[in-house]
């Protein structure tokens, strides 16, 4: 058992979840190493669609690119959902997306603050990310079988709680409000928001999603930025976002229009009004 805190996040939790398929089962610990890896584990065991599992704490947070993910106890939201879309692998990233409409909606709702989005899924507050999201495929035979949504918000983290490097990058909900965020309440909504996109998304494809995406990422269009890609630096102008959810540039002075579906994301001068609340 964990602190008394600890399980009365999970109660709480479980008696305000209003989903269908998300979070049944719930599976919380007061510390792991990692959400996505106990929902790997679990999703290879044949664990149903649905399952998530949230922790108080993580030692080994998993972020994109190989990055770790700084999981203090007892301040912020740290979940994995296991998901079995029937659907090509290739399509998968669109969950990066939809993930990150999810979260900026339900900060809008729970917090009344104003998010935005940077391509493919930073969710950012005032110019500085709050959270971070993880899709991770398990194949077989090149057939899809399953995909773990790890998702990762800073919700009440103090200012110490981020290392100096990352101070002027990151930051929490309660330090851009300036109120502490009600945890389960939090998740709860989240994983709401999330089911409604998921279904919508099996229904009617990532272009039912688009718009909502383009709202919360409005900022980036015309934005200079530099993108590490797989293929190499490219640096261009934003003009938008495919039907298929890749990012849409205009690279260099050439005007020629060239289609991005991974990289990271790096404004040229820093980040504009357009991403501060």
């Amino acid at each position: 058992m964990g602190d008394p805190a600890d399980q009365s996040f999970a109660t709480t939790l479980t008696q305000q979840l209003q989903t269908r398929l998300l979070g049944t089962p719930l599976h919380f610990f007061p510390t792991i190493d990692s959400t996505n890896t106990y929902a790997a584990r679990l999703a290879r065991d044949g664990a149903p669609e649905g399952t998530a599992v949230i922790a108080d704490s993580q030692s080994g947070g998993k972020g994109r690119l190989g990055r770790s993910w700084i999981s203090p106890p007892g301040v912020n939201l740290y979940l994995s959902v296991i998901l079995r879309p029937p659907v090509p692998a290739a399509t998968v990233p669109h969950l990066n997306l939809l993930a990150a409409v999810a979260v900026a909606d339900t900060i809008v709702q729970v917090c009344g603050l104003t998010p935005a989005i940077k391509w493919p899924n930073d969710v950012l507050v005032g110019g500085k990310k709050v959270c971070g999201i993880l899709a991770e495929m398990q194949t077989e035979a090149s057939a899809l079988r399953s995909v773990v949504l790890g998702i990762g918000v800073n919700l009440n983290a103090p200012l110490s709680a981020f290392p100096e490097e990352l101070r002027d990058k990151a930051s929490s909900l309660f330090l851009s409000g300036g109120r502490l965020v009600d945890r389960p309440a939090f998740a709860a909504d989240l994983l709401t928001h999330l089911e409604k996109l998921y279904v919508l998304w099996l229904e009617q494809g990532f272009r039912a999603l688009r718009p909502a995406w383009e709202h919360h990422a409005a900022w980036m269009i015309g934005t200079q930025v530099t993108v590490a890609a797989p293929e190499g630096t490219v640096v261009g102008t934003v003009l938008g976002l495919d039907s298929d959810g890749a990012l849409l540039l205009q690279e260099g002075n050439s005007g020629t229009s060239r289609r991005l579906l991974a990289g990271d994301v790096t404004v040229v001068g820093g980040y504009t009004h357009g991403v501060r609340s």
